[in-house]
């Protein structure tokens, strides 16, 4: 297993990595700042369009929910399989997402997960049957459920650390339109032409792909030293000095082979345990919050309330999206934990306002603020914080969590709104408190610190 400390301290190998990892923070605090590179941008921008393939997922079913019953004569019940089987298929893609992206490398697996979100759009659109329809709403929710956990992880490790953040907000950003424009359009088109629109980003990343660096990260995990060089090379600009980084990542990458073997059970360690607790407590606290279950049924929301649900939708569209815009302006100058705990507490207003009859009137404000902090700063946070060692296996740990949370309150917000309206919106403020807590308590700074000072002081390998 490599140097270990004798319970006394740090190990040889870990005091080595921390001595480094400060002598090279010193070194780099005058001169931290990098530039967004044309090869980050549109690596970024290829990387992201696999999360507007994931948003256009879920925003399908809303608008297309009317044509598809009438035209394939299903029952509400058959439709709420059609709509719920993408998340089962998420789970599926998110168990293995983090096995896959470590043996095929990140590029892959987004060129992998986008050919089954390509597959089963096609099911879609050429549905006869319903059960072909649940097949290719199955497909793609695999395909996103891989794609949820690889693409965030992807932008982290090719992005500067003064420029980390917002880059990887703008998966959360991209979710937002994907989600916003099926909305918009959905209202206006029938719903195989919506399905074919689908198509059309998961083809543009699959070419996209051809065009973009591996991981400089996931290179030099698997020992390829000289394509880890070149990748940050061609990232950080042809003229750029990339020794610094390159030495920390090689160093970090060398000692993680020396403490660690790598083994599904390393995740579950102690020395992991913040970590673990951190990823895992934000996906948790993110769901039952309850923004799924206002996303998944903001029409029938609406219109019970006697709204138009076309209006309603534009509505969440001009306050969601410029939300989500503004905590990738933001993610960079402020910092993750100021919009974790200030904006869960702008959150936590609009249950409370509910219970006193004009949910409808500030529900823009709760999805707003959602979109602002607690939408895309977990999966920030999850990019940065495991080591490379057991990214996979607390990657696809933390995705399944969120997405089977996802999967309870859409479920159960039906049956908890029958029983007690109140009651239902109470629960969710009260977590959203929760959420300030376990983000003053816990949750660390990681605005401006590489990667590999991020998790040298979260995890430091310490063995009694």
């Amino acid at each position: 297993m490599g140097s270990r400390s004798n319970g006394d301290g740090p190990s040889t190998s870990e005091s080595l990595l921390l001595i480094t990892t400060e002598d090279r923070r010193q070194r780099r605090s005058n001169n931290s700042s990098s530039p967004a590179t044309p090869v980050v941008v549109f690596s970024t921008v290829v990387a992201v369009s696999g999360s507007y393939v994931f948003g256009s997922a879920v925003g399908f079913s809303s608008p297309a929910q009317t044509g598809i019953m009438d035209d394939l004569s299903m029952s509400l019940e058959e439709y709420s399989v059609f709509g719920s089987i993408l998340t089962i298929g998420a789970m599926v893609g998110a168990v293995m997402s983090g096995k896959i992206a470590d043996q095929l490398g990140r590029r892959r697996t987004m060129g992998l997960s986008e050919m089954f979100c390509l597959l089963g759009w096609l099911a879609i659109l050429y549905s006869k049957v319903s059960w072909l329809l649940d097949v290719g709403r199955l497909l793609i929710g695999y395909g996103i459920g891989v794609l949820s956990y690889v693409v965030p992880v992807y932008i982290a490790e090719i992005t500067p650390q003064n420029l980390r953040g917002a880059f990887t907000t703008v998966n959360q950003l991209m979710i937002c339109i994907g989600v916003s424009v099926m909305w918009l359009i959905g209202t206006f088109i029938p719903w195989r032409t919506l399905a074919l629109i689908g198509i059309i980003p998961c083809i543009l990343q699959i070419l996209g792909l051809l065009f973009i660096p591996e991981s400089p990260r996931w290179l030099a995990k698997i020992g390829l030293w000289k394509e880890c060089e070149s990748a940050l090379q061609q990232l950080r600009g042809e003229n750029a000095d990339i020794s610094e980084e390159a030495a920390e990542i090689r160093d970090y990458t060398e000692t993680l082979d020396q403490l660690s073997e790598s083994r599904v059970f390393d995740l579950f360690q102690p020395e992991y345990a913040k970590s673990l607790i951190i990823g895992v407590g934000l996906m948790v606290l993110q769901q039952f919050g309850g923004v799924n279950a206002i996303a998944f049924y903001a029409n029938s929301i609406f219109i019970s309330a006697g709204f138009s649900s076309s209006i309603g939708s534009i509505a969440m569209v001009i306050v969601q999206v410029p939300f989500t815009l503004l905590g990738v302006l933001l993610m960079d100058v402020s910092g993750r934990r100021p919009l974790l705990m200030d904006l869960q507490e702008s959150k936590g207003v609009s249950p409370i306002l509910a219970l006193v009859g004009v949910l409808l009137k500030f529900k823009q404000v709760f999805t707003g603020s959602f979109s602002l902090g607690m939408g895309g700063i977990p999966w920030v946070i999850m990019s940065e914080i495991f080591p490379i060692n057991i990214k996979g296996s607390a990657g696809s740990l933390v995705t399944v969590v969120n997405w089977f949370g996802s999967w309870v309150v859409s479920y159960a917000f039906n049956f908890l709104m029958k029983f007690s309206t109140e009651g239902t919106f109470f629960m969710f403020s009260s977590i959203c408190c929760v959420t300030v807590l376990f983000v003053a308590k816990l949750v660390p700074e990681t605005k401006g610190r590489t990667l590999e000072e991020i998790q040298a002081s979260m995890n430091p390998f310490i063995v009694n």
